[in-house]
């Protein structure tokens, strides 16, 4: 967290990283307080942002508040660089963080910003990652009421949670959450990871990098700090799993563009009618097409994990 309080204004009148610094300030305080006590939803003043609500404001903020001259900032949109929303957040933080660079390689980045995904490439304990959150109460599903689920939180009370993925297992034999995976951080507080895939979720648990995450539009900061467990839900019968990406024959399916049979891919319909499918990081697509590998994040993302 870089002592930015003295730097000018820049050449079109705005603080550096946009936010004043009794903004910055606040938030580094919420973050300070999110990873001395992990999994708990920190409040924050969340400040009106040039973009709606739901655009990624609460990551945007605490990038701003973090970010400093000598940092390397990598922003990505569900895996991709080149992203609408990828694209616009970084154009926006090379217009008001005079001297920041910005990457598309994750192993550069000193920051790296995301919607929907986490790198595949293990990150490292220089690393921070920030991902944006539309709803950070894994709890509304099941509770309406804010000051009752702060309650049930505390007591670490999630049986009603529990109640609705064994419901799911009634109905269809399986646990049906695609994304937002229910996560137990640290033994007590339960997460919404975000809308991450549950392919992600294991990359969680004892990361090495600092993981914060913001929700602007509900005013909330919450962290994983670095070697922290990070646990789904589930039942000791019916485990945890991600997604399975074989087909009917039992064969890994690969990346059409680099060949990849170990990232998490996406499935793309063409005109005809056929499916294809392609890495959704697209940074280690171009790497592995280039011949380079890396240390994946998580290497029990095939199959089952407990």
């Amino acid at each position: 967290m870089n002592d930015l309080y003295e730097l000018p204004l820049d050449e079109a009148g705005y603080n550096f990283g946009f936010l004043d610094e009794y903004a910055k300030r606040e938030i580094r305080r919420a973050v300070i307080k999110a990873i001395c006590v992990p999994g708990y939803q920190t409040p924050y003043a969340s400040r009106e942002m040039p973009m709606g609500r739901g655009f990624g404001t609460g990551g945007l903020q605490l990038t701003l508040s973090l970010v400093g001259p000598d940092d390397t900032l990598k922003v990505i949109d569900q895996g991709s660089d080149d992203s609408v929303n990828a694209v616009n957040l970084r154009h926006f933080v090379e217009l008001t963080c005079e001297g920041v660079q910005t990457t598309e390689h994750t192993s550069e980045a000193t920051l790296i910003q995301s919607r929907h995904r986490i790198p595949e490439v293990a990150l490292t304990e220089e690393q921070i990652l920030v991902l944006q959150v539309p709803y950070p109460d894994p709890l509304v599903v099941v509770e309406p009421s804010e000051a009752r689920r702060k309650t049930m939180h505390g007591e670490g009370d999630y049986s009603r949670l529990l109640t609705k993925l064994y419901e799911d297992i009634v109905q269809f034999d399986e646990i049906t959450i695609s994304h937002r995976y229910p996560t137990r951080i640290n033994g007590h507080y339960v997460i919404d990871p975000s809308p991450i895939p549950r392919y992600d979720v294991p990359q969680l648990h004892m990361s090495a990098a600092l993981v914060l995450l913001g929700a602007g539009r509900e005013k909330k900061i919450y962290a994983v700090p670095p070697y922290t467990r990070a646990d789904p839900l589930a039942f000791d019968d019916v485990p945890f799993r991600t997604e399975d990406f074989h087909d009917e024959h039992g064969k890994r399916r690969a990346c059409v563009r680099c060949g990849s049979i170990d990232s998490f891919l996406d499935e793309i319909i063409g005109e005809d009618g056929d499916k294809s499918y392609q890495c959704s990081d697209s940074d280690y697509c171009n790497d592995y097409r280039n011949g380079h590998t890396h240390q994946k994040a998580n290497a029990t993302n095939e199959g089952a994990v407990q």
